[in-house]
């Protein structure tokens, strides 16, 4: 018997916090974070980490459970979440899955083919160094020429996600595809693009008047760079260029706020391609709230 699963996700600066937490408290639900930074402890205003105010007493899980120099990967996303999701049906509450980062969505809800073999440390050097010196779409023309399904199922514009999946490739691995045990509902937040941008742009102020650089500049000094995972992430390589005379304040902002833009549309597109979304606007967040809790109690109480 699949588990029902709530999901709420959405591009950045939607307003996917305060809505799945008023979802959790009408519908006795806990929060499972599906952000791929905010799992990474001390990035908290770059990721626009949830507050404990914000939490408003609603359980959260994948928030700050690892240190910043881990890797995570969607594999173990997805068996985190998995446990995660038993755990909450167990307490008889409602599992809801919230988030930017879609291929985590994709391979909990749909499976997702994952290699067999162990990472070659030698290998994923070189690809790094192919990245960096003829970008990422090199390596995903690459990725297209040795496995087609694989390339569709991979990100791009994400260099660590792209190595790993040329590292299942080249490397000829088994491949295993992971059980899905979930009946999702999905819903996905949005509004008008250029409203969103506004959003999106101001989001960046905040963060950058709360602290951001000196934050950027304390994980630096415990000897993060941009060669780690979460420094990677939108926020903290363009602030690490800046701090290392790369480019100036002017053009790191300018730099922040359009790779913010970008990802936004990314995961719009993203949610596009994914089937049975349901899209909701944000515009007025009273009434797409009563959409989303009316939907999703048609939803819960269809039988299994």
């Amino acid at each position: 018997m699949k588990k029902k699963v709530l999901f709420i996700l959405g591009p950045t600066a939607v307003g996917k916090t305060a809505i799945s937490v008023k979802l959790a408290k009408a519908l006795d639900g806990e929060i499972i974070s599906s952000d791929s930074v905010q799992i990474y402890k001390g990035l908290d205003i770059g990721s626009a980490k949830v507050t404990s105010e914000e939490m408003q007493g609603i359980t959260h899980y994948a928030i700050d459970i690892l240190d910043a120099k881990q890797e995570f990967s969607v594999f173990e996303f997805v068996e985190y979440t998995r446990k995660k999701i038993d755990e909450i049906l167990q307490k008889g509450k409602l599992p809801i899955v919230v988030g930017g980062t879609g291929l985590y969505v994709k391979a909990l809800t749909l499976g997702y083919n994952f290699g067999g073999t162990q990472k070659d440390q030698k290998l994923r050097v070189e690809l790094e160094k192919l990245a960096e010196e003829k970008g990422n779409d090199y390596l995903f023309e690459m990725l297209l020429k040795k496995d087609e399904n694989l390339a569709k199922k991979t990100d791009k514009f994400n260099t660590v996600r792209l190595v790993r999946a040329l590292e299942i490739a080249l490397s000829d691995g088994e491949k295993q595809q992971t059980e899905v045990d979930v009946e999702p509902f999905i819903v996905a937040l949005n509004r008008d693009r250029e409203l969103l941008y506004q959003d999106i742009n101001k989001r960046v102020d905040i963060m950058l008047e709360n602290g951001l650089v000196k934050e950027v500049e304390s994980l630096m000094k415990q000897g993060l760079t941009k060669e780690h995972q979460s420094m990677r992430a939108i926020g903290y390589k363009e602030v690490i260029s800046f701090l290392e005379g790369e480019i100036d304040y002017e053009r790191m902002v300018e730099i922040l706020k359009q790779h913010s833009r970008n990802y936004a549309k990314r995961q719009l597109t993203f949610l596009r391609g994914m089937e049975n979304v349901n899209f909701v606007d944000t515009e007025n967040k009273e009434v797409a709230f009563s959409k989303i809790l009316d939907m999703s109690k048609a939803w819960l109480s269809e039988k299994k």
